[in-house]
């Protein structure tokens, strides 16, 4: 089980706010921004998440090549809709609309949408109707 995952972003003012807005229908948000100085020289980072814990981390860097895919879990389909409308509307890049996935189980629900670095980032929501 994974505690909380992180990479470099080109512009993190640029991506703080696409995730601020594209991830508010999961209910992940900003929980915690850490400086250069408190990083000892490794670059300012923001951690989203809920309820107090951050797991989800973007910080000043060069982004490595390729794109990362990150998938984050929706209640149910309705949020994976909402994720995608915002995410959009925050400049990310259609990659997939909201839609099942049968290929990979018959209620998988997803939604994919590039963010300003390239990266594929996904909500998802595995249950039924």
């Amino acid at each position: 089980m994974l505690d909380h995952i992180g990479f470099p972003v080109s512009d993190l003012a640029r991506s703080r706010a696409f995730y601020l807005t594209a991830l508010a229908p999961l209910g992940i948000a900003p929980v915690l921004e850490v400086t250069a100085e408190q990083t000892h020289g490794h670059g300012a980072h923001v951690g989203f998440g809920a309820e107090g814990k951050p797991f989800f981390w973007i910080g000043d860097g060069k982004p490595p090549q390729g794109a990362a895919h990150i998938a984050f879990t929706a209640a149910d389909r309705a949020t994976v809709d909402a994720f995608y409308r915002a995410a959009v509307a925050a400049g990310g890049t259609d990659n997939g609309g909201p839609g099942l996935r049968p290929h990979y189980h018959p209620d998988y629900y997803g939604a994919f949408v590039i963010d300003p670095d390239g990266n594929n980032i996904e909500a998802v929501c595995h249950a039924p109707e």
